[in-house]
């Protein structure tokens, strides 16, 4: 694990990087360090590396469906990881696109349970990436009348709401 001298030796690696990507694309912005990933638990004691990324039109680093800020914050891990010969995790937002994601998430994954509780008919999400599939687990996790499971491959990977047998 690394050291906290590391851990921002690393985190000015991954911001220097970050700019120099910004620039071959030709944006214009400003990466502000984060405090903590979003979803991230108090209790995990995991050091990492976060940013947000602000300004204006910012839209294409996001993408469809927020594919092409996964894809950046791949690229990011890369390059830091092979500069550094290190690996810590890095989380890169932009303009708090994943901290609402993260939020709607939730909200849809509770109102679906809701619905699966009161019709009693199972429900299946769209396709989602696997750490959106986790976030609606984690959200479901204690609810008392349901349970979730994924189904599906790849791509095609969804989330379906169960109601708990009694």
């Amino acid at each position: 694990m690394p050291t906290p001298e590391e851990d921002s030796t690393i985190a000015e690696v991954a911001k220097g990087v970050l700019e120099a990507l910004l620039t071959k694309m030709g944006l214009t912005a400003s990466i502000v360090p984060q405090a903590k990933p979003v979803g991230e638990a108090e209790e995990e004691a995991t050091p990492s590396v976060a940013f947000n990324i602000k300004g204006d039109d910012l839209g294409i680093l996001i993408g469809r469906r927020g594919q092409t800020l996964s894809c950046l914050q791949y690229i990011v891990r890369l390059i830091v990881g092979h500069q550094t010969e290190t690996w810590l995790p890095i989380t890169i937002d932009v303009e708090g696109y994943k901290q609402r994601r993260y939020e709607a998430l939730q909200a849809l994954a509770w109102r679906m349970a809701e619905q699966v509780k009161a019709r009693g008919v199972p429900f299946t999400l769209e396709p989602m990436s696997a750490y959106e599939r986790r976030i609606v687990h984690l959200a479901l996790a204690d609810h008392p009348d349901v349970i979730t499971q994924s189904i599906g491959d790849g791509e095609a990977r969804k989330v379906s709401i169960l109601l708990k047998e009694k």
